[in-house]
């Protein structure tokens, strides 16, 4: 029995949303790197929905990381500040 190789990772451009979400995760040191897919998903869906806070999105995705978590919002802020991201 064979298995077959994993599918190809799909990198998203810089200047879309996907990108931009997971950029700013890609900054966050994490313990794991599903830890930085998981909140780059996150981000993605508060900047697609604006469902809550910012702040609820990062706390939802658990994060495991060395950082406090008042560290990983600033960190997360100031990436999408700088790519001009509207916070409200």
């Amino acid at each position: 029995m064979s298995t077959k190789p994993p599918s190809k990772v799909q990198l998203f451009e810089d200047g879309t949303i996907e990108g931009i979400a997971y950029g700013a995760a890609a900054e966050v040191p994490t313990r794991e790197p599903n830890d930085r897919a998981r909140l780059g998903y996150c981000v993605w869906a508060w900047l697609t929905e604006r469902n809550g806070t910012l702040d609820a999105a990062i706390r939802a995705a658990g994060v495991r990381t060395n950082l406090p978590e008042s560290e990983v919002r600033a960190i997360v802020r100031r990436h999408l500040e700088a790519k001009g991201m509207t916070l409200g």
